[in-house]
């Protein structure tokens, strides 16, 4: 239910509201790696992420496959052929080992009927996600490798982001591998070795295996914008 009432989908709702929703999904768990579906399954359900991150990939013919997002807890991901999506478009994979609440087509159009508001949300959602998708693609295809791995950790902290223990740090603890951060900017793992490299250098983040700390927050910021 505290779940539930995160999601901006059913923001506002009635506590009986989200009981009624909640009893229409099931609760799964998912070890690290584990797919919650494959691009071109059906696409007969809509998740809510309830613990743990979930990474969302599209896949590419020469195997390249591009990170489009990565999602929280109260985060929704997958498509409904009640929305106009017969297949999944992209792969759903958890990133670390997680929990999602999964409702199907069936169960949400009831809902969808029964109040209306999260009709207009969803369309809304549908519409943002397509303006979205069309800025990513005129960024890449204007920006240096340095703006969008900025850019991909400005915006991996404002979710994710944690005060580490010292200092004004940002602390980003999710387990991506520079080829992820390259499948996420659309450059290769070189390249973006080479950024991540140079940033440490000058200060601007550390690293480890499973985390990502920012530390100068500005410069970042600064490196994003092309304002060096």
């Amino acid at each position: 239910m505290k779940i539930l009432a995160q999601v901006p989908l059913f923001a506002g709702l009635s506590e009986l509201a989200l009981d009624g929703i909640d009893h229409r999904m099931v609760s799964l768990s998912y070890a690290e790696g584990d797919r919650l579906y494959s691009a071109g399954d059906p696409a007969n359900y809509l998740y809510v992420v309830a613990a743990g991150q979930v990474k969302t990939l599209q896949p590419a013919l020469n195997g390249n496959d591009s990170i489009l997002d990565i999602l929280a807890p109260g985060e929704f991901l997958g498509g409904l052929t009640v929305l106009g999506r017969p297949v999944y478009g992209e792969t759903a994979m958890a990133l670390v080992t997680t929990c999602a609440l999964r409702i199907g087509t069936d169960a949400f159009r009831e809902v969808l009927l029964e109040y209306p508001e999260i009709a207009l949300r969803a369309l809304d959602d549908v519409t943002a996600l397509l303006q979205e998708a069309r800025s990513d693609t005129s960024q890449r295809a204007t920006s240096t490798v340095a703006q969008r791995v900025a850019t991909t950790l400005l915006q991996l902290a404002g979710k994710f982001g944690q005060h580490g223990g010292s200092g004004d740090g940002t602390l980003i603890q999710l387990p991506l591998s520079r080829a992820d951060l390259a499948a996420m900017t659309g450059s290769t793992p070189e390249s973006v070795s080479r950024v991540m490299s140079q940033l440490r250098k000058d200060g601007v983040v550390d690293t480890g295996r499973r985390w990502t700390s920012i530390l100068d927050h500005n410069k970042l910021t600064a490196i994003a914008a092309a304002e060096e």
